[in-house]
Parts: structure tokens; C-alpha cells; sequence
């Protein structure tokens, strides 16, 4: 269950920037994990900010049955300059969360830390800056992140985004992850109704189509077309 975050944001005369003014305090429910604790509460003020919000990175391949170990949470964000200070300012004081260094990095397109204290567990927001970025957004769906008591369905970026992701960041890599790499046959081996159209559309977009065509060959014994 998400947590209930109540804030209100009005603009400063002095700056463009919002100021947030919180209502009440957060309401904490009982998660025994740090990092869904973590990524719950960030979620759930971007959800009270109106920010479209999917889940990347490990917990989202996780989530699609290809597991792998992860000491923070990824989320993509379709989060505008303007909102820094409100997120900043709804997370509280429990959070290391600088207003200015936000609105750079979503200025700049770069990623930002989201640092819970107590916990140091840490959430890294990877502004929508492309297309695909969108599409990613448009085509997350709820789906659960962590199990027990724990568990909660949020917005999941799809298995073949997911794929194509990981293929694009293993290029930028200069091609030498194994991780990455494992965790695209991870994705392909666990989902066998991919779409693969899909796939094959985007691939020479961002310049991975020899890439999806070397994956896709290595599973199922080249079965996949």
C-alpha cells in the first residue's frame, strides 16, 4: 500500500521555482525491506506531484522473472525543472533530496540521487528526456515490486523495453558487461510472449538491431523470430 503524502505547492514572488507547504506527515505502513520502504515513499509523492513514473533498472527486471541483486531502486520520471523544490520539500527532512541540484540535473537531462538517511538506501530518477523515454512511460504497467509484506503493484517498465534498455546501456558500455548482457538472455529466456515486433521497430532507432538480432539468436536456440 502506498503511502499517504499530503503537500501543496505555490509560487514563490522572488522565483519560478514552487514552494511546497506539507499538510500532514507521511503515514508509515509496516515494510520490513529498506529499499521498498524507500522506493514506496518516493513513489508515492510522485504520484501526488503528478509525475507519469515507471520502474527501470534491476526491480524491473526482477519483476519480469530475471532476478539480480540491487542495493537501490531506478526510476524513469516525466519530471519537469519546476517540481524540484516540491519534491524536495515532500520527502522531508528524512531525505537528502537538494531542490537546486534537481532542477540542474532535470535541466541537463542527468540523473539524480534520492538518498533516505537513516537507511542510505537510495533512489536514483532518470528524467524522460527521448522518445523512447515515452514510449517506455506509455507502455509501463502495474505490476508487483518485492513480495510479503512488502509487496506493492507500481508502474513497470515492459520486458521488451526493458530489453532494449539494457541492450542500448551494454552498447554505451563499449560492450563489455556481462552483467547487462545476462540480464537481457535473463529477460528473453523468462518471457517467452515477447513482443518482438515491437522489439525489431525500435532496435535500429537506437542503433541496436545487430545487437536485438545477436540476443534474440542466443536464446531458445534461434528460435525466436
Amino acid at each position: 500500500m502506498p503511502e499517504s503524502v499530503r503537500f501543496s505547492c505555490a509560487p514563490r514572488a522572488s522565483v519560478s521555482t514552487p514552494a511546497c507547504f506539507a499538510k500532514s506527515s507521511v503515514t508509515s505502513y509496516l515494510m520490513t525491506d529498506p529499499l521498498a520502504k524507500a522506493l514506496n515513499q518516493v513513489t508515492s509523492v510522485l504520484e501526488q506531484l503528478g509525475v507519469r513514473f515507471a520502474v527501470v533498472g534491476s526491480l524491473a527486471s526482477s519483476a519480469h522473472g530475471a532476478f539480480r541483486a540491487t542495493a537501490d531502486g531506478d526510476i524513469l520520471a516525466d519530471i519537469r525543472p519546476e517540481l524540484a523544490a516540491c519534491l524536495a520539500s515532500a520527502l522531508g527532512g528524512q531525505w537528502y533530496a537538494d531542490a537546486d541540484a534537481i532542477e540542474q540535473s532535470i535541466r541537463a537531462n542527468r540523473s539524480f540521487n534520492l538518498i533516505h538517511l537513516q537507511s542510505t538506501q537510495k533512489i536514483d530518477i532518470f528524467p524522460a528526456a527521448s522518445d523512447f523515454h515515452a514510449k517506455q512511460l506509455d507502455r509501463a504497467a502495474k505490476t508487483p515490486v518485492f513480495s510479503g509484506p512488502d509487496a506493492m503493484q507500481l508502474p513497470v517498465a515492459s520486458p521488451e523495453d526493458m530489453i532494449l534498455a539494457k541492450i542500448q546501456r551494454f552498447r554505451s558500455g563499449g560492450e563489455v558487461s556481462e552483467r547487462q548482457w545476462n540480464d537481457v538472455v535473463g529477460l528473453l529466456e523468462h518471457n517467452p510472449s515477447l513482443d518482438v515486433s515491437y522489439m525489431r521497430q525500435w532496435a535500429p532507432r537506437l542503433r541496436v538491431d545487430d545487437l536485438l538480432s545477436k540476443a534474440l539468436a542466443g536464446t531458445e536456440g534461434g528460435q525466436r523470430r
